[in-house]
């Protein structure tokens, strides 16, 4: 699970009751199947061991009033297995009491040392019960329901889900910029990497306290040093990693490490830097390489490191394409430093559920991976719009892990190719004359920010309590602040997905118009190369759930007039890319070669497109309260029927629109989201 403390809703007391909350949750859970379990094993034949374990148990097993209802006023010493069980309910009973008590009040006369402290504790009667079993007898009991409990708690522990957490790496500098001002040794903010990178080494490899109750704090630092503590307070088997987001440079990774010792987590979160802009992802391999020619860091790791890739915000910085390739190179990279230093690496995809955050099918998703860069695992981020969807009832669940399974093992077995030289070049002059056009549209074309805001419902989706965090990282910022859900999810809505496919079109003309036998390079790329293929087969499916004529009518009732023409000439841009795309795929019409996705997208289209309207007139009246809507006759008398309730569904009376405005919005904003899917 992940906790995104960049979200200002997510405080470090949030933080800490959700760890609470879900180890009490755990403990509850655990609690009614040991009773069962209880039930279960009654024999009496038992091994050596675990008598001699159950005889000292019910020796010392105190007389105090239990506060649960048991079935046994005490139990016999004669029945060994329960007597064992006995121990492990009483002290999960302890367990959830104590966990309980700290949600609550925050302190708990439950000593520690009579509750489960690590999972280890936990698992080591089970397994006296399993070895004790199989060694009389009964393994065909042992491999029975406590077979099943074993695995369950191997699986979830005590914490039932680890916790990730992330922090903005300029959160982890303000915190020791204020150390070292405060220390009177200058500015950690204005040194240079160098400086930093000694400074920090310097003070790990040291064992003096670096700042004590006097340190002044902002808000913000507080917040950070505030969950730092949390890390520090909390059982070490709550938490899995600590993502450092818009990583750049080592001195990222070595400043939590600091912050982790200064703060006295006893057992530290591994650190993993995650690279998001297309620039920190070309400098990724030489920042992880210094990081491992470090002796402190290298004995700190064990041999075992993460590193996160970002897809959302590499897109939004330089288009789908380039991103794309700078992270299939990056990838290659990486683990090229890890062999040289003798780490193994596990990569980290941040995938968002939409193909502008690098979302699409999983299996292709895996299978289009370089080569050497799975090794029979990896980790993936699954976001919130698309757990429902893929894990929401048990046959999906089921259906999407064995997707993830197959697709990571048949990545071992049968590694997709390598790219030939003469493909790298092509992808490198691509790339870089993708980068330019979504550059010089995105950031420098002034007339771009108003028309983003015009035409599709992002102003409003910031305004509105439907997102997982606040839409902008700052308040006043422009697109470069957007945070990458809004950003993809502002285009999805009017059907144009600008984020996707603008640079390629630039791209496939640059090449073709170069050379005219790059034509026939790119179909072999695209026959031949799994990650090319995958790549144009996403952004076919986007054509195809894509419709300029929808975006028309958005920019026909919400655009100024003077920005009409640029609008047009974005969906000028969009027919040429499409156009490139099936003369590259050798496709006569989008999704030719799918025609089962391409009839499911049919029978949706009339549905969505009367969303897409019904949304466009929708914010026309929310930006325009004037305008007036003329009422249109009803289909049929059933809808105008006077007896029935005049208001079928509550509206939303705190909204800052007119009445039922608000409510419709949000309602085409789901219906157009689910009927895109991964591109929503």
């Amino acid at each position: 699970m992940y906790c995104f403390l960049g979200n200002p809703r997510v405080t470090p007391e949030v933080t800490r009751d959700v760890c609470l909350l879900a180890r009490m949750m755990a403990a509850n859970l655990y609690f009614s199947q040991i009773e069962d379990l209880m039930f279960e094993l009654s024999m009496w034949r038992c091994s050596d061991e675990l008598r001699i374990r159950a005889d000292e148990l019910h020796r010392s097993s105190k007389r105090a009033a239990k506060h649960y209802i048991e079935f046994w006023k005490q139990v016999p010493p004669n029945e060994p297995y329960r007597v064992i069980l006995g121990d492990v309910r009483d002290k999960l009973y302890y367990t959830r009491e104590r966990s309980r008590h700290l949600l609550t009040t925050g302190i708990s006369e439950i000593p520690e040392d009579a509750t489960f402290t690590n999972v280890e504790q936990f698992l080591e009667p089970l397994e006296l019960c399993y070895r004790s079993l199989c060694a009389c007898g009964d393994k065909p009991i042992a491999d029975g329901s406590l077979l099943d409990f074993l695995r369950q708690v191997s699986t979830f522990g005590l914490a039932l889900v680890k916790l990730d957490i992330r922090q903005e790496s300029d959160r982890h500098t303000d915190v020791l910029d204020s150390i070292t001002t405060h220390l009177g040794i200058g500015s950690y903010a204005e040194w240079s990497e160098e400086k930093r990178q000694d400074w920090l080494l310097s003070e790990l490899r040291g064992k003096r306290p670096l700042f004590g109750s006097d340190l002044p704090l902002t808000e913000e630092t507080a917040d950070v040093l505030g969950t730092f503590h949390v890390l520090a307070e909390l059982p070490a088997d709550c938490f899995g990693a600590y993502i450092i987001s818009m990583a750049t440079a080592p001195s990222d990774v070595l400043a939590v490490e600091l912050l982790q010792r200064e703060c006295h987590v006893k057992q530290p979160l591994r650190v993993v830097p995650l690279f998001e802009k297309l620039a920190d992802l070309e400098a990724a391999p030489a920042a992880v390489a210094r990081l491992f020619s470090i002796d402190w860091y290298m004995n700190r790791i064990n041999g075992k490191q993460e590193v996160m890739i970002g897809y959302s915000d590499s897109g939004k910085d330089a288009g789908r394409l380039s991103a794309a390739w700078q992270m299939y190179k990056a990838q290659e990279e990486l683990i090229k430093v890890a062999k040289h230093y003798g780490v193994k690496l596990t990569m980290f995809h941040g995938r968002g559920g939409t193909v502008g955050r690098g979302g699409g099918p999983t299996h292709l998703a895996i299978l289009s991976q370089p080569p050497d860069t799975i090794h029979g695992s990896l980790r993936v981020t699954v976001q919130g719009e698309v757990i429902e969807h893929s894990f929401g009832e048990e046959h999906l669940c089921f259906r999407t892990l064995q997707r993830y399974t197959a697709a990571t093992l048949e990545h071992g077995m049968h590694p997709p190719i390598s790219p030939k030289p003469e493909w790298r070049a092509l992808m490198d002059e691509m790339a870089v004359v993708a980068t330019k056009e979504y550059r010089s549209i995105v950031f420098q074309e002034p007339r771009f920010v108003e028309y983003f805001r015009s035409a599709t419902p992002e102003t409003e989706y910031g305004r509105m309590n439907i997102g997982s965090r606040p839409s902008k990282r700052k308040p006043s910022g422009g697109i470069e602040s957007l945070r990458a859900i809004p950003w993809i999810f502002a285009w999805t809505q009017t059907r144009f997905h600008l984020p996707v496919w603008l640079g390629f079109g630039a791209a496939f003309k640059h090449i073709m118009q170069k050379d005219i036998r790059n034509i026939h390079t790119l179909k072999e790329m695209y026959n031949e190369w799994p990650f090319f293929r995958v790549t144009l087969d996403l952004l076919e499916m986007v054509f195809a759930k894509g419709d300029p004529g929808i975006a028309a009518v958005y920019d026909k009732l919400l655009v100024a007039e003077d920005l009409q023409s640029f609008g047009e000439q974005l969906r000028k841009n969009y027919e040429e890319t499409k156009e490139l795309l099936l003369q590259v795929a050798g496709h006569k019409d989008v999704l030719e070669g799918d025609p089962y996705l391409k009839q499911r997208l049919r029978l949706r289209e009339s549905y969505i497109t009367t969303l897409n309207v019904c949304q466009a007139y929708t914010l026309k009246r929310i930006r325009d309260p004037a305008f007036q809507v003329s009422p249109q006759p009803a289909l049929s008398k059933e809808f105008v029927d006077e007896s029935l309730p005049a208001q079928l569904v509550q509206l939303n009376p705190e909204s800052e629109y007119a009445p039922g405005l608000e409510d419709t919005l949000i309602l085409t904003m789901k219906g157009i989201a689910a009927g895109m899917q991964n591109t929503g």
